[in-house]
C-alpha cells in the first residue's frame, strides 16, 4: 500500500503518540513520539509528519526546515510503528520526505543519523544514497549525508 505524509495536528497528535517501536528497538529509538511533539513546540525549525497507510498512522518523522551552519538540513527522527514494520513504509516515507524537502526548501544536503547497531536504518539510508560521513559515532550516532544534485 502507498503511504502519505500528513502534518501532525490537533486532530491526529494523540494517535501519533500511540506509535511505538518494539521493546528490543528502544535502544536505537529511545525517545517516544510525545517527546518529539513537545520538543517541536520549542525548537521552531522542527517540522513533524505522521506516516499514514490509508487512514492509519503507521509512523512518524521529524525534519528541520532551516539548515545548520554548514547548509545541511537534518532529519532527527524517522520511526515506523512496530505493527507496520517490514512493509516498505520507511523507504516510501523517506523518499517522499526527500522529495518534499528538496522542492519546498531547495535543500541540496540532507543529514540523518542512526545508532551503530541499527543496521536496518543504515541499510535503508544507504539504499537511498546516504553516505556515511564519520568514522567514529558522534553523540552515539553514525551520521549520513545525501547530496542532492
Amino acid at each position: 500500500m502507498s503511504i502519505s505524509l500528513q502534518p501532525v495536528t490537533a486532530d491526529n497528535w494523540y494517535e501519533c503518540t500511540t506509535l511505538q517501536v518494539t521493546p528490543e528497538q528502544l535502544g536505537v529509538f529511545p525517545a517516544p513520539v510525545v517527546y518529539w511533539i513537545a520538543e517541536s513546540k520549542y525548537v521552531h525549525e522542527f517540522e513533524l509528519r505522521a506516516v499514514y497507510s490509508g487512514d492509519t498512522a503507521a509512523g512518524f518523522i521529524v525534519f528541520c526546515t532551516e539548515p545548520d551552519e554548514d547548509g545541511n538540513y537534518w532529519i532527527p527522527a524517522l520511526m515506523i510503528d512496530h505493527r507496520h514494520q517490514g512493509n516498505g513504509y520507511g523507504k516510501q516515507a523517506l523518499t517522499r520526505l526527500i522529495q518534499f524537502m528538496s522542492s519546498s526548501y531547495n535543500c541540496t544536503r540532507i543529514m540523518i543519523g542512526h545508532r551503530p547497531d541499527n543496521t536496518a536504518a543504515g541499510s535503508l539510508y544507504e539504499a537511498l544514497g546516504f553516505i556515511q560521513v564519520n568514522e567514529e559515532p558522534v553523540d552515539g550516532e553514525i551520521i549520513r549525508l545525501l547530496q542532492i544534485i
